[in-house]
């Protein structure tokens, strides 16, 4: 099983601009289609950013 830290990646970029935009939710997705499965940190870190969400720290961009 391959290492990758692509989520996390998104996710960490996500929460430095405080937005999630089309873009980085579409690699998200991408990401998890391509793997097949999600790992407890990928898990961890799409929870971060939810919550995140939720307390209106971050915002979901709409696509243009």
């Amino acid at each position: 099983m391959k290492t990758t830290h692509v989520i996390r990646q998104l996710v960490s970029k996500a929460l430095q601009i405080k937005q999630l935009t089309p873009d980085i939710e579409n690699e998200i997705n991408y990401e998890l289609t391509r793997l097949g499965y999600i790992s407890d940190v990928d898990y961890e870190a799409l929870e971060l950013l939810m919550a995140e969400m939720d307390a209106g720290r971050v915002r979901l961009v709409p696509s243009p």
